[in-house]
């Protein structure tokens, strides 16, 4: 009997202890995750400051690009890299002055904290929340996407 008791702590430990180790990764493989061929663009959050990373991206020839900012409130803003006014002309993208983005083409002066925050005007298209995905180190922003926003980069000349 004394032997019986003491057999069965060790196989409930042994048994727990498997748990623990595998239940995890069993988890983390029935949920449902993008799959990394679905990102166009794969934006680290750990490289991002309040100068603008420029992430370009090409679809079927056509040169396009999304950049990423951290704004003063510590949040990452991104926005395509074009007007959505001047977008149009070609011209119409930004060049970071400071925390300032300066369309090329008409001279609009743009706040790094306006960014996502206003729509609409001489003002870099925001990439919003439900057009990027939080992987958790970083930002997805899906091929989808991109190819939706293809004729924002039609003309682009940068």
């Amino acid at each position: 009997m004394l032997r019986l008791r003491s057999f069965l702590p060790r196989r409930l430990i042994l048994a727990f202890v498997a748990i623990a180790v595998l239940a995890p990764a069993a988890f983390s493989q029935t949920k449902a995750s993008p799959k990394t061929a679905d990102w166009g663009i794969v934006i680290q959050k750990k490289d991002i400051g309040t100068t603008a990373t420029f992430y370009p991206y090409t679809l079927n020839g056509k040169p396009m690009e999304i950049f990423a900012v951290r704004a003063s409130d510590g949040t990452i803003r991104t926005a395509l890299n074009t007007c959505q006014v001047c977008y149009g002309s070609g011209r119409g993208y930004y060049k970071q002055e400071a925390n300032v983005f300066v369309c090329q083409n008409c001279g609009n002066r743009f706040s790094l904290d306006q960014i996502e925050k206003i729509k609409g005007g001489c003002n870099p298209v925001p990439v919003l929340g439900e057009d990027k995905t939080n992987l958790g180190d970083s930002i997805g922003i899906s091929k989808a996407y991109l190819t939706s926003v293809a004729p924002y980069f039609a003309r682009w000349k940068r």
